[in-house]
């Protein structure tokens, strides 16, 4: 039996059933047919947060940031890097906390950046503060 994995579209927030051997394999949304990884971390707010941590069959990396933390500015060009070498088994995302306070104060992020990695919806690790790509990637890979 073959195993299929829920995998949220990015660009629809649509839940698509994909087969975990042809993850390489760039798969489409069925909805609106876009691909399903971009290769770079996908922006999370109101609308998309829940279906993204909770639904995606794969783990789901999510930094906190905030356009007017230093450490943050820093940070972006490795987390970016970071999508390109994780997807597609796991999917990295963003929340400004600025713009998205409620979703910030709900994980009780105090500082930015804080990076979680969370596995269907539940968190199962936390770092707070700037990490490089090689610290971030193994981190990454340690707890998914």
């Amino acid at each position: 039996m073959e195993e299929f994995l829920k995998i949220v579209c990015p660009h629809c927030n649509t839940a698509n059933r994909v087969k975990g051997a042809r993850l390489n394999e760039r798969p489409k949304c069925g909805r609106c047919k876009q691909e399903l990884f971009i290769a770079s971390p996908v922006d999370l707010h109101a609308a998309n947060f829940e279906s993204t941590i909770a639904l995606n069959e794969i783990p789901v990396v999510v930094e906190f940031w905030s356009p007017s933390c230093g450490y943050c500015q820093m940070m972006a060009p490795a987390y970016q890097q970071a999508a390109v070498q994780l997807e597609p088994r796991i999917r990295l995302g963003r929340v400004n906390t600025q713009a998205e306070p409620m979703i910030a104060s709900r994980f009780a992020v105090q500082g930015t950046p804080t990076t979680i990695i969370f596995k269907h919806g539940r968190e199962v690790a936390r770092r707070a503060g700037v990490m490089d790509l090689g610290t971030l990637v193994g981190w990454v890979r340690y707890y998914s």
